[in-house]
């Protein structure tokens, strides 16, 4: 076979690609609306507007390697097919749920004989390549390396997490945000007015607050907007009326916007925790239900919760740990939706408490002491000595205990020398830890006065006793 032989039957010219034509007219709205040029797309101003680096590259025909990063439904396939529209390299399109390496070994001896026999580039366009893993990854790597293709690669996950780092470092990575209601309002008044591709030929009459529920509801998702608006057409009818309680009939089976594991999965999590931990009972109740509202699991909520009180809480409040537990508890007694009442009442809780991470540092700095001196033996007095040979060799020797004391108090050392007069916790100035603060300033001053004894030559007020601990 031929160099040319490869390409017998396909229409390569510029401005064409491998997936075919547009969407026909039984397609879905959203397919149907989609941008074919700049100037229809709408919405993504910081990488489209006039002079914006990706529009630049786009007008000027010099898309390199580029990763598409954004929630679903905000352009990026859409993106894409522009390119492929202007472009003069050969655009070939690839999705990493339906295809593999295979796949892709075929498009490389493709491009590499296409730049042999005619001195043309190709562009590839690998939709959702994050669900590439990352040994398959490695099969663009090397192609794109050498210039083969340039790689455009779209995905709704973090590509610091998702894309491999060699092909990151080839990459010019553009993110996408999720549009703004005002946006969204615009793409749906277009599909209703357009009479060729969109819902014009309906002349359907919406109302303003069920084109503004649709694209609030849309969560800045494109598709997600003109498919709600698709079906309240249908429930609407040709010539009917497109009123709130239409819309809402329309939307009332929505879908998570996360998928578990993904980014905004752990973004919202993230939103829950931080706003906790600043102390905002009104962004993390927001937090909370957006939460159950995308059908995230609650005991993922709790969870959160019960770290936080540790973490972010502390000895500031020690009732916010049982807090957190109970509440917990008493969702799996409960179950939704009454369960979640248990879950507001502890997101309040932790969030209006007062806040200390001084466990949190205590347990670092004590961990970073101990890596340092592993070996550090522990002080014959406070060793324990359940037989005589123990004794003998001086185990817990000079032990003293506590409670023989009236103050139950009796100053020793308990740290090895290694670490001799390190502190590791230091309690915050907030509730309870203020308590420990005078707890901890009083056993100072006993152990100060017990080291002015020492000097004098005074014996220590304590008995020594001889328990094995």
């Amino acid at each position: 076979m031929s160099e040319l032989d490869l390409f017998e039957g396909r229409d390569d010219t510029p401005g064409t690609h491998e997936s075919g034509e547009g969407p026909t007219a039984g397609a879905p709205l959203a397919a149907r609306m989609r941008p074919r040029t700049l100037d229809e797309y709408v919405g993504q101003q910081h990488l489209l507007a006039p002079g914006r680096a990706l529009r630049e590259l786009i007008e000027k025909d010099a898309i390199g390697s580029i990763i598409l990063w954004g929630p679903p439904g905000t352009g990026k396939t859409t993106i894409a097919r522009i390119i492929a529209d202007r472009t003069n390299a050969a655009f070939v399109e690839f999705s990493a749920v339906t295809e593999g390496v295979a796949r892709v070994r075929e498009i490389i001896r493709e491009a590499e004989a296409r730049r042999r026999a005619m001195g043309r580039r190709t562009i590839l366009f690998c939709d959702e390549i994050h669900r590439f893993n990352k040994a398959q990854q490695d099969a663009f790597l090397p192609h794109v390396e050498k210039g083969t293709v340039a790689l455009i690669g779209a995905t709704t996950e973090n590509p610091s997490f998702e894309v491999i780092g060699a092909l990151l470092s080839r990459s010019r990575v553009f993110v996408l945000e999720p549009l703004s209601v005002d946006d969204v309002r615009m793409i749906l008044e277009r599909a209703l007015a357009d009479e060729a591709r969109g819902l014009g030929s309906w002349h359907i009459n919406a109302d303003d607050d069920a084109l503004t529920f649709l694209a609030e509801q849309a969560d800045g998702d494109a598709r997600r907007a003109l498919n709600g608006l698709e079906a309240a057409a249908e429930i609407a009818g040709a010539g009917g009326t497109l009123s709130l309680d239409v819309a809402r009939e329309a939307m009332q089976l929505r879908f998570a916007r996360f998928d578990k594991g993904g980014e905004a999965f752990y973004n919202i999590l993230s939103a829950y925790h931080k706003s906790l931990r600043g102390s905002d009972p009104d962004g993390a109740l927001y937090w909370m239900a957006r939460w159950i509202d995308g059908g995230g699991d609650p005991l993922a909520l709790f969870r959160r919760g019960i770290a936080m009180s540790a973490e972010d809480i502390g000895l500031a409040d020690p009732q916010a740990l049982r807090i957190a537990v109970a509440a917990r508890e008493a969702f799996q007694v409960l179950g939704p939706p009454e369960g979640y009442l248990p879950l507001a009442e502890m997101t309040i809780y932790l969030a209006t408490a007062p806040k200390s991470n001084s466990s949190y540092r205590g347990l670092n700095a004590a961990l970073e002491a101990a890596r340092r001196t592993p070996a550090a033996p522990v002080p014959m007095h406070i060793r324990n000595a359940p037989t005589k040979l123990m004794k003998d060799l001086g185990y817990h020797a000079g032990y003293r205990y506590a409670h023989d004391s009236p103050d139950h108090y009796i100053p020793q050392e308990y740290l090895p020398d290694e670490v001799r007069g390190e502190s590791f916790y230091e309690p915050g100035p907030f509730a309870y830890e203020r308590e420990i603060a005078k707890r901890l300033s009083w056993w100072a001053r006993l152990r100060e006065q017990a080291g002015e004894g020492a000097a004098d030559g005074e014996p220590g007020s304590a008995a020594t006793d001889d328990r094995g601990t």
